[in-house]
């Protein structure tokens, strides 16, 4: 936006934007120099402007384990966030983008809780991790969809609404509402937000427990925003955009998987208005980096058994695929080396 303003009050015609975007659509341009369309003249006063860099973040590292690719990226600010790419065998790829560097929620399930909150990402920080030049020079399409499911909790920051806009908007890089996923451990007012301004984004909200004060020790958000008030939203938001909704259940052994809990689970989700359009989606448990030590992943087994027993009670229900255990790229894994002991990766400066 400053750059279309800019280019505005310097009278230059409106197509220089288009260009411009055209090689931002195309994620083949990492700097101004790179926009051969535009004039020599044009591209050096943007770059003396708004920097060298159409994109404010640089990959620092690269890890892969089998169908998934994690990209450690720094911004210019020395913040640092990981982006993942799941390569599903039918052809397709999705993205997990991060909306914060750390988080401030305090999960005890999630190593980014462990870190903290570095910062909000901007917006430009958000959307240039699916439209950096990185990817394409792996040869890699863009994404076929995009979760907010790395980094951060997501309705925390209000940029995602920003960066949904600039996915989806026709304009910019023109992606379907449909296959973008927002993940919240439950954020209510901007969940109202969410679902008034983009109704057509897929929904989750992680549960973890059906019962408020064992909920709150795995989730501490629940002692602002419960449970009960974000299911309300969704019910809402459900029954009037008839949008499929996902509960997201994280299984822990010995904390949330017993038969009290699926049975209280399974109420929850039948108690809503629209329970056909609930769809609970079963998480084995990943080791995380500061998690406390307790913390174990159930077997697949006792797994597989809480996702039939959730769908004898007639909830849909079914077990997400996961990949990147071995690279800590799975859910709740993503902690930017902040965790780490490695004095090659220095911390960003403390925000104000």
């Amino acid at each position: 936006m400053r750059i279309r303003d800019h280019l505005a009050q310097t009278s230059a015609p409106a197509f220089r934007f288009r260009q411009l975007i055209a090689a931002w659509q195309s994620s083949t341009a990492e700097t101004f120099a790179d926009v051969h369309a535009l004039p020599a003249g044009l591209r050096a006063d943007l770059a003396e402007r708004f920097g060298s860099r159409l994109h404010p973040l640089t990959p620092l590292e690269v890890q892969r384990d089998e169908q998934v690719e994690k990209v450690l990226f720094t911004s210019e600010s020395g913040a640092r966030i990981e982006t993942v790419v799941s390569h599903y065998r039918a052809g397709w790829d999705s993205m997990c983008v991060s909306s914060q560097a750390g988080c401030g929620l305090g999960c005890t399930f999630c190593a980014t809780g462990a870190v903290g909150l570095v910062r909000n990402l901007t917006a430009d920080e958000i959307v240039a991790q699916v439209m950096h030049p990185y990817w394409t020079r792996q040869g890699l399409p863009r994404p076929a969809s995009v979760a907010f499911m790395g980094m951060g909790e997501a309705l925390a920051n209000p940029h995602v609404f920003d960066a949904l806009t600039l996915l989806t908007d026709a304009g910019y890089a023109g992606m379907s509402a449909r296959r973008m996923t927002v993940s919240t451990v439950g954020f209510a007012p901007n969940l109202t937000r969410l679902v008034d301004e983009h109704a057509q984004v897929t929904i989750t909200l992680s549960v973890h427990s059906p019962f408020a004060q064992e909920r709150a020790r795995i989730i501490p958000l629940e002692e602002r925003f419960p449970l009960t008030q974000n299911l309300d939203i969704l019910d809402r938001h459900a029954a009037t955009s008839r949008r499929k909704v996902y509960l997201a259940y994280l299984l822990i052994s010995g904390v949330n998987d017993s038969n009290d809990h699926l049975a209280a689970l399974a109420e929850l989700v039948r108690a809503r208005s629209r329970p056909e359009l609930f769809h609970v989606s079963v998480i084995r448990y990943n080791e995380a980096a500061g998690a406390p030590p307790d913390y174990r992943a159930p077997s697949s087994i006792r797994v597989d058994a809480f996702v039939r027993g959730l769908t004898v009670r007639g909830v849909h229900a079914t077990r997400r695929r996961q990949f990147g255990a071995g690279i800590d790229a799975a859910c709740g894994q993503l902690h930017a080396k902040y965790l780490a002991a490695d004095p090659t990766i220095a911390l960003p400066p403390t925000p104000n």
